[in-house]
């Protein structure tokens, strides 16, 4: 398959409200529509993962961001000018639904939020991906491709084939050109500029 073709698959999939295996510029990840709640309780399912743990989202741009959280702090759009490897920001006031209600593509998925109302979302170093999210035209779910508490696949071969199965579409590996292996760098980020390092 060429990459249009695979983005266009890739994409049938999302909107059509399933799951797929898909590059990130980290490591392999598990993805979904992350507006829809359905979606997102699929890749829970998946990962055999309790809800109470939020997910981790990806997002074309800052302007996307915009349209899901109350605010964006200035702070993150410093980090995001200066930024030079992948890098999730835990943002407050995520923009999201009910849990009970039906999902909508104008609020975040109610169980891809932590409890404090707080979303991570990155902006990947990785043209596949962005174009993946810009073309969907909102947040895309991608959390590590593996059974809650097991390592963390670097490569498509370290993949669990039940994860494989699970799935209703797998990006071809052919398309992984520019992940890490590593998780990305975790900074919390406050409306009054304080920044708390999760994780480096």
């Amino acid at each position: 398959m060429k990459r249009d073709e695979i983005l266009a698959e890739a994409l049938k999939t999302l909107r059509a409200g399933g799951t797929i295996l898909y590059p990130t510029d980290t490591v392999w990840g598990l993805g979904c529509d992350a507006t829809n709640p359905e979606a997102v309780a699929k890749i829970y399912g998946i990962k055999r993962r309790s809800e109470a743990k939020s997910l981790v989202l990806l997002s074309c741009d800052l302007d996307m961001v915009a349209k899901y959280v109350r605010q964006v702090p200035s702070i993150a759009v410093d980090l995001v000018e200066v930024n030079d490897k992948p890098m999730t920001l835990i943002y407050p006031e995520a923009v999201a639904g009910v849990e009970g209600e039906p999902g909508d593509r104008w609020h975040l998925a109610w169980n891809t939020v932590a409890e404090d109302g707080s979303v991570g979302i990155r902006i990947p170093l990785f043209d596949f991906c962005k174009d993946l999210v810009f073309k969907l035209g909102r947040p895309l779910v991608s959390t590590s491709a593996n059974i809650s508490g097991e390592p963390t696949p670097k490569r498509f071969s370290d993949i669990p084939q039940e994860i494989k199965d699970a799935v209703d579409f797998v990006v071809p590996p052919s398309i992984d050109t520019d992940s890490t292996g590593k998780a990305s760098q975790i900074i919390k980020v406050a409306l009054d500029g304080e920044v708390e390092i999760i994780r480096m």
